[in-house]
């Protein structure tokens, strides 16, 4: 039987893992690696959609009698339940960034 990280869905969102503060950067500007705010949260979207497509796959399979194993279908749903959760939560706390420097123009 193989251990599984707590964190192995949230690491494998692209380009976020490892990622500092000052490397996300504003939206549309590059910080020090280069990467902009907005490819690193497309990159995780991406991911997203991998780890949804690959529980929806898993599922199916659970359900016409096709998986061995019920646990790889349930790792997988939670995996990209808590993915969503934290690309929702980075995509509301950029808005508010957003809509915070917005007041402080007017």
């Amino acid at each position: 039987m193989t251990s599984i990280s707590p964190l192995s869905g949230i690491n494998s969102l692209t380009g976020v893992a490892g990622t500092t503060s000052t490397q996300l950067g504003v939206p549309g500007t590059s910080g020090a690696s280069g990467t902009s705010f907005s490819s690193v949260l497309g990159g995780a979207v991406d991911n997203l959609s991998a780890l949804q497509s690959t529980a929806d796959t898993l599922a199916v399979k659970a359900v016409t009698g096709d998986l061995t194993d019920i646990h790889q279908a349930t790792l997988a749903a939670t995996r990209a339940q808590v993915t969503m959760e934290l690309v929702s939560a980075v995509r509301n706390k950029g808005v508010d960034a957003f809509n915070e420097i917005m007041r402080m123009q007017a």
